[in-house]
């Protein structure tokens, strides 16, 4: 049996871009979970042959009923015996820790809202699971991402994977050309239910295991629980727009913008009924302030300056039309370019965003093709 035949829409456009062809060496990353799981399958059926990698990337309570990397290292077994791999393990908790979870705390400290999944990517997935793999002879890597590579001239470019509901080329904006240009991405021509449909038909073990929707590290545990272990509560006032206290908040690194829930406020007083959002956070007086109504100008904003930038090419786009995503699925929001320094720019939408998040990234695309971006540092209402 063939994908081909049984999934004629499988595209293997991959192939085309992928920097080693079978029988080479590609060592993949696996979860545990059907993505990885059934991009294994896939290279394998390929021609490469393939070695599956567990990376362990947090040990600090292994025992609590929130960890799973004990189910998911035995269903990356159970996996790999099935379709007839190598596997093994590696602990990259104190890498992990250094560069990722310590920007983390840091971040949230600063008042920000950072996403952890993206210094992840560029700093463990592709760089120490990249290094490992070379050393253990691969000529590539693979992972399980919703994302594709194209080879244009000598440029390796990002693209969105055919099934844009599951794309996560915002996830991979911070890898550079070394990195486009050793990783294969086989799932970036299949729709998620296809994905599924092959995991059922092979047999899998983990065909029907619930996809993870939580942070790399944090699992589907409750956030602000997690989040109270590693910083201290500094409660301080919950202030309207017009400076009236309305409540105490306990720390606003537990906080972020357009946040509805877990703000103690219920409906208005005026009886507008229209819930109240988190709109701004003023670290130099410790003060949350609220404001009522989805559409409220406060949070609104119709351009952003963002730094830390990083491109999947080399050199800096021209100024000029885009469309860009503040956060992981959004609708792409067209936008112009209208400022690009080695260091920092400044993006002008069409139509004002809502919530646009300092820590956040903002990243810019040119049709399909994910050019790169950066951390949200302002954004005006």
């Amino acid at each position: 049996m063939t994908i081909s035949n049984k999934f004629p829409e499988f595209d293997k456009t991959f192939l085309e871009a992928a920097p080693v062809l079978p029988p080479a060496t590609v060592v993949i990353g696996m979860s545990g979970g059907v993505d990885s799981s059934v991009a294994a399958w896939i290279l394998k059926q390929q021609g490469y042959h393939v070695v599956g990698l567990f990376m362990k990337n947090w040990e600090d309570d292994d025992n609590s009923e929130y960890c799973s990397s004990r189910q998911d290292w035995l269903d990356v077994v159970s996996v790999a015996d099935l379709i007839g791999i190598d596997v093994e393990a590696v602990n990259f908790a104190s890498e992990y820790k250094d560069r990722v979870f310590a920007e983390f705390l840091k971040e949230y400290s600063a008042g920000r809202t950072p996403n952890p999944d993206v210094l992840c990517n560029a700093e463990i997935k592709f760089k120490a699971f990249l290094d490992h793999a070379i050393g253990l002879g691969a000529k590539a890597i693979a992972t399980g991402h919703y994302a594709k590579t194209a080879r244009v001239g000598s440029e390796v470019h990002l693209q969105k994977a055919i099934d844009e509901s599951k794309d996560q080329s915002y996830f991979l904006y911070r890898l550079n050309q070394q990195q486009l240009s050793q990783v294969i991405f086989p799932l970036g021509g299949i729709r998620k239910t296809v994905v599924r449909e092959i995991a059922q038909l092979i047999g899998l073990p983990n065909a029907a295991k619930k996809d993870s929707t939580g942070i790399c590290f944090i699992g589907e545990r409750p956030f602000r629980d997690f989040l109270n272990r590693y910083l201290p509560n500094q409660p301080g006032p919950i202030k309207t727009e017009d400076g009236k206290i309305v409540g105490e908040h306990i720390g606003l690194a537990f906080y972020t913008l357009g946040q509805r829930k877990g703000i103690g406020m219920g409906g208005s007083k005026d009886g507008s009924g229209d819930p109240w959002f988190v709109a701004k956070k003023e670290m130099a007086t410790n003060t949350l302030y609220i404001v009522q109504g989805h559409e409220h100008p406060w949070l609104l904003s119709p351009n952003l300056q963002a730094s830390q930038l990083s491109w999947t090419f080399d050199g800096l786009p021209p100024l000029g039309p885009y469309s860009a995503k503040t956060r992981y699925r959004q609708t792409d929001a067209a936008c112009q370019l209208i400022e690009s320094t080695a260091d920092h720019m400044t993006l002008q939408f069409d139509q004002a965003q809502w919530a646009v998040t300092p820590g956040q990234s903002a990243v810019l695309y040119d049709g399909q093709r994910c050019l790169g971006g950066g951390i949200i540092t302002n954004a005006q209402p």
